[in-house]
């Protein structure tokens, strides 16, 4: 089988000069990341540590899976990059143009690069079948014109949640036989598989290697002290998790100070015990503890375990809604 060419960064009529993304253009590509939320204000916001993961992660190769474009001065004012998790037919794309420098072609440019280069990399290995799936802020309106303009399909709504902190909380009350245990490396690695079981058949959910995982609790924004493990003390597994983050721009992005939980889930083996529930009380009062005035957590939308219902009956309310679009490449 040929190899598929290595797809052409786009051209000088964009008035930009674009290479590959290296170590070196973190600080430059950061600012652009803040140039953008300025004008997009989304929901949350990557840190430095996040770009820096991206250069690193062996989902991407960033001589091949990024690029950049450069103004006359050096500043960044476009970029874009895929990832492919091994053995994953579905290509993740991550891209976005400087506000000045919009409404010029540029963001269909990066795209249509996108798709080039997923296709290349899953002819490579063989692949039948792929997907390149973005996830757009609902109300960032010039994101999603574009994505629907470039034959992108809307396959998949998350809904961010959050709920105040204040008055009483509930008790977080967990089955004879079971009990908290707060993250810690002893357990890191079966908390990681307890996800994956959790999650097999979760749509658009895909096993964490211990390279993804080793992003997650190594991210600045971790807090291992919200986070936790439901144990089962007679056999010792862990039969339940949560993970929290804590983003030190929620205020300024949300108005207030939110814990947030990034993880959830509960073992098949375990379920119907109510673990779900006793977990997200018991991250609220350590959130509290911790000085938060807001509970948040994101949600599919569409996801039939009833977890919607579950969030709306303990107090937490739609802030705003993240669209996820899928273009088949091959």
């Amino acid at each position: 089988m040929q190899t598929p060419s290595p797809p052409l960064f786009p051209g000088p009529e964009t008035g930009l000069r674009w290479r590959s993304i290296g170590a070196d253009d973190v600080d430059a590509w950061y600012a652009l990341i803040r140039r953008m939320a300025e004008v997009d204000k989304p929901g949350w916001v990557e840190d430095r540590r996040d770009l820096e993961q991206a250069l690193e992660t062996t989902s991407g190769d960033p001589a091949k899976d990024t690029l950049i474009g450069l103004d006359k001065s050096g500043a960044a004012r476009a970029y874009g990059r895929i990832a492919v998790n091994p053995g994953s037919d579905t290509g993740s794309g991550f891209g976005g143009v400087d506000p000045q420098w919009r409404r010029r072609g540029i963001g269909s440019k990066v795209y249509r690069w996108q798709e080039t280069r997923l296709r290349q990399r899953l002819l490579t290995e063989h692949r039948k079948h792929g997907v390149l799936r973005t996830y757009a802020e609902e109300s960032n309106a010039s994101q999603v014109a574009l994505l629907q303009s470039e034959g992108a399909e809307v396959v998949r709504y998350f809904t961010e949640m959050s709920r105040p902190l204040t008055g009483g909380l509930p008790d977080a009350v967990l089955p004879e036989g079971m009990e908290f245990r707060t993250f810690d490396p002893e357990i890191s690695d079966a908390v990681r598989r307890a996800h994956n079981e959790a999650f097999k058949d979760h749509w658009g959910s895909e096993p964490r290697n211990k390279e993804r995982w080793g992003f997650t609790i190594d991210h600045p924004q971790f807090r291992p002290d919200w986070s936790f493990a439901v144990v089962d003390t007679g056999s010792g597994e862990v039969a339940a998790y949560q993970l929290a983050s804590f983003d030190p721009e929620s205020k300024d992005i949300h108005g207030y100070n939110e814990g947030y939980t990034m993880l959830l889930g509960v073992r098949r083996d375990w379920r119907g015990r109510k673990l779900a529930p006793a977990m997200l009380r018991e991250a609220m009062r350590r959130f509290r503890e911790g000085g938060m005035d807001n509970a948040g957590l994101g949600v599919d939308t569409e996801n039939p375990s009833g977890a919607l219902g579950l969030y709306e009956s303990l107090g937490y309310k739609p802030t705003h809604r993240e669209v996820v679009f899928d273009k088949t490449v091959l």
